[in-house]
Formats: C-alpha cells, sequence, structure tokens
C-alpha cells in the first residue's frame, strides 16, 4: 500500500497510487473548475500534492496553462530572484560494473576509452577549471569497487578541496556517485561534501529493472532508498532526479514528486534540488532506439509543474540541453546550470578525439564559461558562485526554513553580486567584464536592506583591490 511515511521504496514510490493518479489526471484535464482551485492553491506557495500537479501537467486548456507557466515565473522570482548558480562537472572515472542500457560506461561496452584521474591528474583538471571561474563542483564516477572505491573518492574530495590556484579555489563539492551504505555516507559528510546527488532514472520498477540488468545497480529498493540512508547518514543535502527518455514521463513525474514528497514527511527536509536530464546521445547510445523521448514544450511544462507544486527546491539543468532549451526553461524554474562543461574523464586539460572518447553524454551547449557568464547577464540573470549556505551552516532544514521565509534573500543576493565580481576581477573577459560591473551597480541599488547594501558595496570595492572570499 502507498505510505509517504514508509522506509520501503515501493510504499513510498507506489505503483498503484502513480496509476491511479495518472488515471485521475486524464479524468480532469478539462475540469477548468478543479484546475482553478488547484492553481489558486499554488499560489500559497505551499506546494502541491503528486496528483495536483499531475492535473496541472495534463491540463490541456490553454488560457490555464499560460496562468500555469506565469505562476512558474512568479514562483521562481519569489524564491530565487535572479539569480543563477553556476556549477561543473568533473568526472573521476568511468569505470563502471553495471549494465545500464542508456549509458556508454555499461560494462559490456569495450571500445569506450576507460580512464582515471590520479590525483595528479585531478590536480590538473581543478586549476584549470578554476582558470575558467568555477568555485563549485559536482564530482561524478561510475561504480566499480575496485577501481573507484569510497576511499578513492574521499581523497578526490581531500584533493579538490586543498587546491589554491591564483584567486582559484573549489568551495563546494556535490558528489554524484552509485547508491552506497550509511557508513559510507558519513564518510562523504565528514569530507565536506556539499550536495549528494543521485538520479533515479526511472521510477517504474519494472522499467528501471529492464534497464539495469546486471550489476549492483539493478536493485531497485536499495537505489530508491539511497536518500534516505544518506539523510541517516548525516547529509543535510540531497539532490534526486529522473532521465527522462527512459519511460513514460507522466509516470516518472509523479514518482519525483512522490519522492520528494516522502523526503519532506519521512526525514523532515525535502530535496535541495531537483535535476531533470533527457537521454542523450552517447558512444555506443542512441536515443532513438528509446521510444518515450519527450517534446521540448512537454519538457518546458514539466520544468513550470516541478516548479509550482516544490518552490522551495533548486533545480538544475546541465549542458545535454542547447542554448534555446536552456533560455526557456530559466525563467519557468530553473535556478541552477553548469557552463564550459566536459563529460569525459579527463577533459578539462585535454580535449579528447572521437578515437580516445570517455565521456558519458553529448555536450548541447559548448559555450565557454565566459560566454555562458555573458549571456546570463545580457538576458538579466545575475550567475552566481556563492557557497555561502554550505560553509555557514545554512544547509537542510536550516536552509529550507529561510528559504521558505523569504529571510534567505538577505544574504543571498549580495553573495551573488560578490562572487560575481570575483569572477569578473579574475577570469572575464572585457566585454563580460563591463556588462557584469555595470549589473552589480544596478542590482546593489535593488537591496532593501540599507546596512546589508553598503556593507555588500564595501565588500565588493575590496574585492577590487585584491581581497577575497566575502559573505554573509
Amino acid at each position: 500500500m502507498y505510505s509517504v511515511m514508509s522506509p520501503k521504496a515501493e510504499e513510498f514510490i507506489n505503483d498503484g497510487e502513480i496509476l491511479e493518479t495518472l488515471k485521475y489526471a486524464e479524468e480532469n484535464k478539462h475540469n477548468e473548475k478543479l484546475i482553478s482551485e488547484i492553481i489558486e492553491k499554488a499560489r500559497l506557495r505551499k506546494g502541491l500534492t503528486h496528483r495536483e500537479a499531475m492535473v496541472l501537467l495534463d491540463c490541456d486548456i490553454e488560457e490555464k496553462n499560460k496562468e500555469i507557466y506565469a505562476l512558474a515565473k512568479q514562483i521562481k522570482l519569489d524564491f530565487y530572484g535572479n539569480r543563477i548558480v553556476m556549477f561543473a562537472p568533473l568526472y573521476l572515472s568511468n569505470y563502471c560494473v553495471n549494465g545500464c542500457e542508456y549509458c556508454p560506461y555499461h560494462l559490456k561496452n569495450k571500445h569506450i576509452a576507460r580512464k582515471k584521474l590520479s590525483q595528479d591528474d585531478i590536480r590538473r583538471e581543478v586549476i584549470a577549471l578554476q582558470d575558467m571561474g568555477h568555485k563549485r563542483l559536482a564530482i561524478e564516477s561510475g561504480e566499480d569497487p575496485v577501481n573507484n572505491p569510497i576511499e578513492y573518492i574521499l581523497e578526490s574530495i581531500k584533493t579538490i578541496y586543498s587546491i589554491k590556484h591564483k584567486n582559484g579555489a573549489i568551495r563546494r563539492v556535490n558528489v554524484n556517485i552509485a547508491a552506497t551504505t550509511v557508513e559510507n555516507y558519513r564518510k562523504l559528510k565528514e569530507a565536506g561534501i556539499g550536495t549528494y546527488i543521485l538520479f533515479q532514472e526511472t521510477y517504474n520498477k519494472k522499467q528501471y529493472e529492464k534497464l539495469h540488468p546486471t550489476g549492483p545497480k539493478a536493485d531497485y529498493a536499495y537505489h530508491t532508498e539511497a536518500m534516505d540512508r544518506a539523510m541517516e547518514g548525516g547529509i543535510d543535502d540531497v539532490g534526486i532526479g529522473v532521465l527522462f527518455g527512459l519511460n513514460l514521463y507522466r509516470y516518472d513525474f509523479v514518482g519525483l514528486l512522490m519522492h520528494a514528497e516522502h523526503l519532506e514527511a519521512y526525514k523532515g527536509c525535502g530535496p535541495h534540488t531537483i535535476s531533470v536530464p533527457r537521454l542523450r546521445a552517447a558512444d555506443d547510445i542512441n536515443p532513438d532506439e528509446f521510444s518515450n523521448g519527450i517534446s521540448d514544450d512537454i519538457f518546458a511544462k514539466i520544468v513550470a509543474c516541478i516548479r509550482v507544486a516544490v518552490p522551495y527546491t533548486g533545480m538544475i539543468i546541465s549542458t545535454r540541453e542547447s542554448k534555446e532549451t536552456r533560455e526557456r526553461v530559466l525563467e519557468l524554474g530553473v535556478s541552477q546550470i553548469s557552463g564550459g562543461s566536459r563529460t569525459s574523464v579527463g577533459g578539462y586539460v585535454e580535449e579528447e578525439s572521437e578515437e580516445d572518447n570517455s565521456a558519458q553524454f553529448d555536450v548541447n551547449d559548448n559555450r565557454t564559461l565566459d560566454e555562458v557568464i555573458g549571456w546570463l547577464i545580457k538576458m538579466g540573470y545575475v550567475p552566481s558562485f556563492c557557497t555561502a549556505c554550505y560553509r555557514e551552516g545554512r544547509t537542510g532544514d536550516r536552509f529550507m526554513s529561510l528559504l521558505k521565509s523569504g529571510q534567505i534573500q538577505n544574504c543571498c543576493h549580495p553573495n551573488a553580486l560578490m562572487t560575481l565580481n570575483e569572477y569578473l576581477d579574475d577570469y572575464a573577459s572585457d566585454t563580460v567584464r563591463k556588462a557584469g560591473k555595470r549589473m552589480i551597480e544596478d542590482e546593489l541599488e535593488k537591496i532593501p536592506n540599507e546596512k546589508v547594501r553598503e556593507t555588500a558595496r564595501k565588500y565588493i570595492h575590496s574585492i577590487d583591490e585584491g581581497e577575497r572570499d566575502f559573505r554573509f
């Protein structure tokens, strides 16, 4: 039976409840009265149930859809303002023992270049990322207990944090590795990680098992219950997501929201982030062989409905998506994006040839970080390299309470401006620097608290004089 408070995967992500929800939404997608009531509830900024959100996703009344998009835009502004957090992935190793049918790292792929970064390799990669201007990384690794044990991950995190090159420093390391034990999550917490990220891929158990025929990842329950173990191990911030295109999107949309509801109810804190990747081509993976791909319009609607259903969560979109798609969904709910990304092992130091490819997926937005920063500024977004909340202990339920109350705005906006100023002084092209400096002057005037505004001005002046790492 369905139970949001159950620790068992098949009860908090219950197939029967999902099918009932899909049926209910199909029956009510033209119910204008009900849809209006759900939209009015969403305006309270307290979120929606998975069933209510599914009704909005299925809604095909044009005027109501316009209301949903407008509300998503407003909620995004209310919670996250015009800030966009920047990060980059760092692939440590593509050795993997799993048989995932949608990932080129699968064990049977004998022609992909298998690579693993040494600690010296990691230093070179991190320096390259610091020289671009990055302050926040998401480390990625295949699942292989021999080549990529937890000790290797921990040593890599220590190495990353230790590197100080010119004015560069990685201030937050998020971790995207396979489901593991409570003990190992405690070790990751002690290593000072930011968010632990793990995509469910699909919440449909039968489809999940079909797509994961071999390897430890084949255990649906163990994978689905990973976030509970991570939080039991002391990790405050977790990030969930599905890979759209593997299964019917309506089913996975409901499962994703049920997972968020479970974490909020059972663990007292919902997901820090929700990611919405779509299946992409890579090495021996052809997305056309999967029949569940979704259009750009459906993708945009999914982003908007997640935003109104889970207003507090950060939403992430990577360079899997094109510039045009990223531009569309930024205003609908996305609050974090990657820039200048490489999805190959060692790809920041040396770009790989097709014959020596180790990438997990093809990148659709190949612009440099500086080009992405300039693009965001031109659209009126403040690119943020801020990691202050993590380092000030504003994580988990403490972060969520500040976010939901709106108090987080008192520190997030000035912190974003200060980290942007660091980027402009240290790494930006002349054109981006000039545009960014104008933006900072304009945005400082929008800080309502006079004391905070003047302190931010003082810190920004100190940054221009050569000092670094101020934060509220």
